[in-house]
């Protein structure tokens, strides 16, 4: 049997795990908060697949402004790894589109920063083997659109500042942005509420009343979440009628959708999609948005074919597969 290789995607709002077989976790963590509370909240996760023998490793949070720069960041992440680790020996994916070793990650940080798209790009590749695919992840915070050639990632850019460039990645999720940031007319420019509240009013996510990770701490309910959406437009839930309130959840949702399709026509820029691949906390979205850019093309959910929480870890997932395989 092949050694068991635990992936690992650290964000700055998550950190997420996942093995080959198809276990997943995602656990809730703000790093730019706490950033020396890293390495206790990956040692806790690694502690839920005891078998694991090794770790295979992406990161996003090194973006956080806790750090100074992103070399500090890389390095201050790849501490806590070691630390959780506990002895068992890590490889990190690298924009080369290859693991590199510990030692490596910390010379070649830029390479390593914010490689989890193209850790799952590869491994999507398998799901469109020819012709022009598509991949749409939304996640809770950011969204990454990736062309696929036969198989092959085909990006434009390999950092996060040339992806927001070209439209690979969109600055924008279901949970963590701001509803005034996508639509800032009429509305109280504060951190009132977030799309969450917006899918949770539309009943596209579930209610979770022990979640209190919300824009004013109060629980992930329809009741206070309508709260937070009446306070964007200058009110509460006592002076702002529901259709009021409806009215901007609908103006959020279209803002939202558009913003991604129209970063995919960008990207596609013409191009016939026969297949695209859904994945991330936000799945649901991204096939109305593949739906809406691409009608003819078959859409694949990674959710369905892997499980929802697999596809809301896909890139730690992504990562486990690929150096499950990498090691045989």
């Amino acid at each position: 049997m092949a050694p068991t290789v635990l992936g690992l995607d650290i964000g700055g709002a998550n950190v997420k795990a996942a093995t080959a077989d198809g276990r997943a976790w995602a656990e809730p963590f703000a790093l730019w908060k706490q950033p020396d509370g890293l390495a206790a909240v990956l040692a806790e996760v690694v502690a839920r697949f005891p078998d694991a023998e090794s770790l295979a490793v992406t990161m996003t949070g090194e973006l956080c402004d806790c750090f100074r720069t992103k070399r500090e960041g890389v390095h201050r992440i790849l501490d806590a790894v070691e630390s959780a680790a506990n002895g068992r020996e890590y490889e990190v994916w690298s924009t080369a589109g290859r693991f590199v070793t510990a030692t490596e990650s910390r010379t070649q940080f830029l390479k390593v920063a914010s490689a989890n798209w193209l850790a799952l790009a590869t491994f999507a590749g398998r799901y469109m083997p020819t012709g022009i695919g598509l991949l749409i992840d939304v996640g809770s915070t950011t969204t990454d659109l990736i062309l696929l050639g036969n198989g092959q990632p085909a990006s434009k850019g390999k950092t996060d500042p040339d992806r927001l460039q070209s439209g690979e990645l969109v600055y924008t999720g279901v949970r963590r942005t701001p509803v005034f940031g996508l639509v800032p007319d009429r509305t109280a420019a504060e951190f009132f509420a977030t799309m969450h509240d917006v899918y949770l009013f539309a009943e596209m996510e579930p209610e979770d009343a022990a979640d209190s990770d919300t824009a004013d701490g109060r629980p992930a309910t329809i009741e206070f979440a309508t709260a937070r959406l009446a306070r964007v437009l200058g009110g509460d839930v006592e002076t702002v009628s529901p259709e009021k309130i409806v009215n901007l959840v609908r103006r959020a949702y279209d803002a939202q959708r558009e913003k991604i399709a129209e970063a995919c026509r960008r990207r596609l820029d013409g191009l016939e999609v026969e297949s695209v691949l859904c994945s991330g906390s936000g799945e649901y979205l991204g096939r109305k948005v593949a739906e809406e850019i691409a009608p003819a093309a078959s859409v694949i959910s990674l959710a369905e074919q892997l499980g929802p929480r697999v596809s809301i870890c896909a890139p730690a997932y992504a990562c486990a597969v690929l150096a499950t395989e990498s090691a045989q």
